[in-house]
């Protein structure tokens, strides 16, 4: 009897989710912990909304039914306190789910010492720039934790699928004195007596250990460029997501995996964060097929509609945006490779053709009118690397170079931002909105 005394207190004690609640629990006993919300005084009734990490609440107290005590207290607790709530759970077709809680208790955690200094209400006004400053508050907000959410689903769903393929995790440094992209887009360190540079990207790494004999590997890991971009797409610190891969055929190897990756990525997002996807007002579509469109193909897809663009011209955020409309209209479908960029706008390591040496054999990945990914073949072939290098006025690393002296096999690989992964799959109008605290050339802090 003692043992089921115990067992029942513990039962009564545990704490239940704002998600857990349902009015099939009609009648249940129920512990709540969270923060406060909203209070609404009306009459003889006091509304209190509590919010934890998985949604809202309402708690309904009525003069005559709660004790004077709670009443008193509910009206004197400042928004955004910390609270746990012990009541009675009741259906109720008025409330927000169907179901609100009678309280018997409410105690105050921990009390909010000001007024918060941005707007948390789901129609909030404060511009983002604020809600950035203060991150840790904003986050509090309906519309915010469920793109975390999304992209924590993401992440998860990437790891998985790599794994399955047999790809190698790995993490590689982040201080380097050994760039293959443009130096000027670097961020110089002090290091001890000598000067670093933090990574724009694992490249070099990634080939490393392919070559190495790894064959398979990938990372999810910060990337830094030093670009002084202002735009809504680009960042100085972002979470790259780069894979490698040896012994392909061509970079349609390459692309292949992509494709398969984004079906599996789409389609667990779709299954693990419906409700969430259904609170931003999402609906994911799992490609079919991913059409692959050249370079030359899409500029006169572009041309027909009125956008102009020179043979060694790269696409731009309008042609990105529009060729993604053409191709929802002719494929059905919101993703498209575009091949084969110019050799003029990509670095020396991409494999060319042997029959046009004008192109490289590269790609990008578009979503929903956005850049996601980059990816090629790479040149495995010392000789040619070194004209390729001397062409681009390159000077190629002996370290890198030493990696094509034993025995490379042909290889290729690509990189996402998982920030813009998000962005693109929950429709963002700026990258910011996907990660916690961003970086731009203005933004270092908190």
């Amino acid at each position: 009897m003692a043992k089921e005394k115990a067992s029942k207190k513990h039962e009564a004690e545990r704490r239940f989710f704002t998600a857990e609640i349902t009015p099939a629990m009609d009648g249940q006993s129920v512990l709540l912990k969270g923060w406060l919300y909203d209070l609404r005084d009306i009459g003889k009734i006091r509304f209190l909304i509590l919010r934890d990490k998985e949604g809202f609440i309402q708690v309904t107290a009525k003069k005559g039914l709660t004790s004077d005590a709670v009443l008193e207290l509910m009206k004197e607790i400042p928004r955004e306190s910390v609270i746990a709530v012990r009541g009675v759970v009741k259906k109720s077709e008025q409330a927000p789910g169907g179901v609100e809680i009678v309280p018997e208790s409410v105690e105050i955690i921990n009390k909010a010492l000001e007024v918060p200094p941005i707007d948390l209400t789901e129609r909030s006004k404060t511009d983002l720039s604020k809600r950035l400053d203060w991150r840790f508050l904003d986050t509090r907000r309906k519309n915010i934790a469920p793109i975390f959410k999304v992209r924590s689903k993401i992440y998860k769903a990437i790891v998985n699928f790599f794994d399955s393929k047999g790809f190698i995790n790995i993490n590689t440094p982040k201080l380097t004195t050994l760039g293959l992209e443009s130096g000027a887009e670097s961020f110089a360190v002090e290091y001890f007596d000598k000067k670093a540079w933090l990574a724009q990207s694992p490249q070099f790494y990634k080939q490393m250990f392919v070559i190495g004999g790894f064959e398979r590997v990938y990372e999810i890991a910060p990337v830094f460029r030093a670009e002084k971009s202002h735009t809504t797409r680009h960042l100085t610190e972002f979470t790259g997501v780069d894979f490698e891969m040896g012994f392909i055929e061509s970079e349609h190897d390459v692309m292949d995996v992509i494709e398969e990756m984004m079906k599996y990525v789409i389609e667990r997002v779709s299954k693990e964060a419906s409700r969430e996807l259904e609170q931003l007002n999402v609906k994911l579509k799992v490609p079919d097929k991913i059409p692959r469109i050249s370079m030359k193909e899409a500029k006169e897809m572009l041309a027909e509609r009125g956008k102009e663009l020179d043979e060694d011209d790269d696409l731009d955020a309008e042609a990105e945006k529009l060729l993604c409309e053409i191709v929802k209209e002719k494929y059905n479908e919101e993703l498209v490779f575009v091949t084969l960029f110019p050799w003029s706008k990509r670095p020396f390591y991409h494999m060319r053709p042997e029959n046009n040496p004008n192109v490289t054999k590269s790609f990008d990945l578009l979503w929903n009118g956005l850049e996601v990914s980059t990816g090629s073949q790479r040149e495995h072939r010392l000789e040619v690397l070194r004209k390729q290098a001397e062409e681009k006025g390159v000077k190629l690393d002996s370290i890198y170079a030493a990696l094509f002296k034993y025995g490379a096999p042909p290889h290729g690989g690509a990189g996402f931002g998982l920030d813009r992964l998000t962005q693109s799959m929950l429709r963002l109008e700026n990258v910011r909105e996907a990660l916690l605290l961003p970086r731009d050339p203005e933004r270092i802090r908190p």
